[in-house]
């Protein structure tokens, strides 16, 4: 059988192919261009500590045999996260207990979402576990085997439950008579804590704005709330709550965390709109 040749395809036929071509590469790139100013990366992950992570916490002074959880219930997040810069970097880490760590990471990611910026998010490893070096290079994290500041009792860091945020925009506070301490001293020039000022240039990083972020992964208690020591930049979940954590499985820790979310977000759900955040934490 002898098929006729197909017609040449017009000239304004062509014409239009190449203009729909054009116009989804176009497309295509636009997308991925509006994604990148979006903040959008590829998503972090979470892992367990290998054996050689675990040495290194050890011998930097992050774990310490005296902590009150091992490198067995702890996992690493790894997160992009937008920069002051306004740059996603794709180098954010931490490490937290394990019953959180999946809260965490959608903590980090919605921040990226919302383009909140953090100035760095590195391992203790890199400070020697010293806490005060850390604050002082505005650097995010959690696990570090470490006594509560003043205190004989382990921070909720010890845990891998508590969250440091951007330390010099959320400094820490301590009154001296009449006086307030900053620590890193840096944190001074954001004891003003208005972003909108007139006149001044808007701050971005400060703790006040993601509060509700954190609490709906169920990091509920701001040390923001506290008369003495302020703590802008620490976030935790509850004590009584991490004592729990820390004596479960990491399977049974996980499903109890999970449920105190998931009461915490009910909560708010019902309560009225203006309604305190208070009303919603329970131990």
């Amino acid at each position: 059988m002898r098929f006729a040749p197909a017609a040449p395809m017009s000239t304004a036929r062509t014409a239009a192919v190449g203009v729909g071509i054009l116009l989804l590469v176009l497309w295509h790139i636009l997308g991925h261009t509006l994604a990148a100013r979006a903040g959008d990366a590829p998503g972090g992950k979470v892992a367990p500590i290998s054996p050689a992570l675990c040495d290194d916490m050890k011998s930097h002074n992050v774990m310490k045999p005296e902590s009150p959880v091992s490198c067995a219930r702890l996992k690493l997040v790894t997160f992009p996260y937008v920069g002051f810069d306004g740059q996603v970097h794709g180098n954010g880490e931490i490490v937290v207990m394990d019953a959180v760590a999946e809260h965490v990471l959608q903590i980090f990611s919605k921040l990226r979402d919302i383009r909140f910026p953090i100035a760095k998010a590195r391992l203790m490893n890199h400070y020697e576990g010293n806490d005060s070096a850390s604050t002082a290079d505005d650097n995010t994290s959690s696990f570090n085997a470490r006594k509560a500041v003043g205190s004989n009792s382990f921070s909720m860091h010890a845990y891998g439950l508590a969250i440091d945020l951007n330390p010099v925009q959320n400094p820490f506070a301590r009154r001296a008579g009449s006086t307030l301490i900053f620590r890193p001293p840096s944190g001074i020039e954001y004891a003003n804590r208005f972003n909108d000022r007139p006149g001044k240039n808007f701050r971005g990083g400060m703790a006040e704005s993601v509060i509700d972020v954190f609490a709906d992964q169920g990091f509920v208690i701001w040390g923001g709330y506290w008369d003495n020591p302020i703590d802008y930049q620490h976030f935790e979940v509850y004590p009584n709550l991490a004592e729990r954590l820390a004596a479960l499985s990491p399977g049974e820790s996980q499903a109890v965390f999970r449920q105190y979310v998931e009461r915490y977000r009910t909560c708010r759900r019902n309560a009225p709109q203006d309604s305190p955040r208070a009303k919603c934490i329970r131990d």
